[in-house]
């Protein structure tokens, strides 16, 4: 039996958290000038827990849950059909690379599944690297690539050129840390950890 985050967030009490939200539209981020610091968009089902796992890594900043790879306009989270979950992470290329940041994700996700991810299923849960250069496109494939020859198996996870990435509502930025009971009961009910263990072996 799947079960879906929804239900699991009522479980956990997010409910509360949601229902006494102001609903409002996400905004269109806007580049900013910051030396050598780069942006890099994932989408690898549920934003909270690709925010956790990539502020993990030395080199990447504040990452942002938003929604991106649809045409509807002000997503939100009632409300962002055809578009997918996603972060943009900032880094310091100096310090981790495209390439080593777009490894690490594909290897923290289910890049088998086509889907959704782990319980939460559908659309909206699919995974994507969503480059923003020609640079980021070969490093991706190319990540892509190695990760299918290390699993011999084929990855669903595609590269995308990415058109606008639209930040999530206030309450889901850094949901992981303002919230770490309900956070660790979500993950730890959805699979998430079981089944990119199962995956990759580790």
């Amino acid at each position: 039996m799947k079960i879906q985050r929804s239900i699991l967030t009522v479980i956990a009490g997010v409910f509360v958290l949601a229902a006494g939200a102001t609903s409002q539209a996400a905004q269109e981020t806007v580049p900013t000038d910051n030396g050598r610091i780069e942006t890099a968009v994932f989408a690898g089902g549920c934003f909270w827990c690709v925010e956790a796992d990539l502020e993990k890594l030395d080199g990447v900043g504040d990452v942002v849950s938003g929604y991106s790879g649809g045409d509807l306009q002000n997503p939100t989270y009632g409300n962002h059909e055809g578009h997918i979950e996603v972060v943009e992470a900032p880094y310091d290329p100096d310090v981790i690379s495209y390439r080593e940041l777009t490894d690490y994700f594909l290897r923290h996700i289910d890049v088998l599944d086509d889907g959704g991810q782990f319980c939460d299923r559908g659309h909206a849960y699919t995974t994507a690297i969503f480059y923003n250069s020609e640079d980021q496109r070969k490093n991706a494939e190319a990540a892509i690539s190695a990760a299918e020859a290390e699993l011999g198996k084929s990855v669903v996870t595609p590269a995308r050129a990415l058109d606008k990435f639209w930040i999530a509502e206030d309450y889901h930025q850094d949901y992981y840390k303002k919230n770490k009971l309900r956070y660790r009961y979500y993950r730890t009910s959805c699979g998430r950890d079981r089944r990119v263990n199962a995956v990759w072996g580790k």
